[in-house]
């Protein structure tokens, strides 16, 4: 990460440390602000295309019962500033077992360290890439008609195929700001589940269709949706979600790609896929396909009827509603891989051909 980008932030950091030192020498009480993250604290407007945060904050001010969580915000401060100069980072992971040396600052749970690294990128309306702290958790993979133009160690480019990897796949790293893609696809099938992504890896779906194809591997990471996000500026290309039929894959998985949430609102801007739009598996697709289901568990249905009533993304498109209606009405959720009912070849030589030749019709 270059210099020019780290340099604010460091900045940002130093004044908010010499202020509540400026605070206290002066016996007043040091207050830190930052954005609420939740559904509450955000609108949906497609204009934008993503959850926007609103005005609602939470302010800690500095007392007997705060000091604590005070000190360990200040100490997250201090070591990002002290990775940035360094140029080297820390997983979150790692994060968590630096404040061992906290003395009683230090966190009892990695949980606890999370969100003291989100409240600080909160506060400060940076991404926490930028404080130098990275996920553990992997990408994503891809596979297709893709050149990703990476640096080597040395700062040498390099020129990554995407089709030279036969049954395997490119992992999305951590930090995908630097990449640049060289690519003739038509289109870009970002999948939820491992199993699909590989069933149509070895059918070679992405030569069929000329497309390229991602692995989210459930809710995409961060730097899934970043990669996405900045391929589809670059390409110019439609992204299309091809995840299960559930409130889970509705909401946790497609609305969080399309959208962003609550929680990150802070950062969606950056993060979310605005112009993805829903391929399947809708609830239709259940009784056109004739597939086979699973009854809706409870924590789904709660799921499908909180996001009717509460998530300001399915408030404004009744399209929504009406599928989630649907589902429920009909009380069960399917799995992508139920398409192998109609053999293993059905998906890739007959749903994915037939949904592609009237996208106008998809979900938003």
């Amino acid at each position: 990460m270059s210099k020019q980008r780290t340099q604010p932030v460091t900045k940002k950091i130093v004044e908010a440390a010499k202020d509540v030192h400026s605070k206290i020498l002066k016996s007043k009480s040091p207050t830190m602000v930052t954005p609420l993250r939740s559904l509450s604290n955000v609108r949906y407007q497609p204009r934008t295309g993503y959850f926007e945060i609103l005005g609602k904050s939470k302010q800690r001010t500095l007392t007997v019962s705060t000091v604590k969580t005070f000190a360990q915000t200040l100490k997250m401060m201090s070591l990002s500033k002290e990775l940035i100069d360094a140029n080297d980072m820390a997983t979150k992971r790692e994060a968590y077992y630096i404040s061992k040396n906290w003395g009683k600052a230090g966190f009892s749970e990695q949980s606890e360290s999370d969100t003291i690294i989100d409240d600080v990128e909160a506060m400060f309306g940076v991404n926490r890439e930028q404080l130098k702290f990275t996920p553990e958790e992997k990408g994503g993979d891809i596979a297709g008609r893709l050149i990703v133009i990476d640096t080597d160690t040395k700062g040498k480019k390099i020129k990554i195929d995407c089709t030279k990897f036969g049954s395997g796949a490119y992992s999305i790293p951590t930090d995908v700001e630097n990449l640049q893609f060289q690519s003739q696809a038509r289109f870009v099938l970002a999948i939820e589940t491992a199993g699909m992504f590989q069933r149509l890896v070895k059918y070679d779906y992405w030569k069929k269709a000329k497309c390229i194809l991602v692995s989210m591997g459930g809710v995409p990471t961060r730097a899934c949706r970043r990669f996405i996000r900045r391929l589809t500026d670059q390409l110019k290309i439609p992204v299309y979600a091809f995840v299960d039929g559930d409130p889970y894959g509705y909401f946790n998985i497609y609305r969080t790609l399309k959208v962003g949430s609550g929680n990150a609102a802070h950062m969606n801007k950056f993060f979310c896929v605005p112009s993805v739009r829903f391929l399947g598996v809708t609830p239709e697709d259940i009784v056109t396909y004739k597939l086979p289901t699973h009854p809706l568990k409870e924590v789904d249905i709660k799921r499908a009827k909180d996001a009717i009533r509460n998530d300001p993304f399915v408030k404004h498109h009744k399209p929504w509603q009406k599928a989630i209606n649907h589902m429920l009405k009909m009380g069960v959720r399917v799995e992508q891989q139920a398409f192998a009912k109609h053999g293993l070849d059905f998906v890739v030589n007959k749903y994915l051909p037939a949904k592609l030749r009237n996208t106008s019709k998809f979900l938003p």
